[in-house]
């Protein structure tokens, strides 16, 4: 058993969720889209060892490298046009 905790939701309510935000915004030309929108999992871990293990982990099937933020923190992020999806691995004391 992993020593992290990915948190993550369910998947085909997600999917379905982008499909439907993708209908509606092509069906309604003048609504705003943000310019740089974002979706990010987040991992819990006690210690910055095991926080490293659960981005790494996620980076590997995302095919990114894992970066060192500073603080305690991780993060591994895809670009997919304007869209970034990361993975945050989050210290103890940011998870308020």
């Amino acid at each position: 058993m992993s020593d992290y905790t990915i948190r993550s939701g369910d998947r085909a309510a997600f999917l379905a969720g982008l499909r439907e935000l993708t209908d509606f915004l092509t069906a309604n030309p003048t609504v705003l889209v943000p310019r740089r929108p974002s979706f990010a999992v987040l991992v819990d871990a006690d210690d910055s060892t095991a926080r490293r293990a659960g981005v790494e982990s996620a980076a590997s099937a995302l095919g990114v490298p894992v970066a060192d933020i500073g603080m305690g923190y991780f993060d591994a992020r895809r670009e997919f046009g304007p869209i970034s999806y990361l993975v945050v691995g989050v210290p103890p004391e940011g998870r308020q």
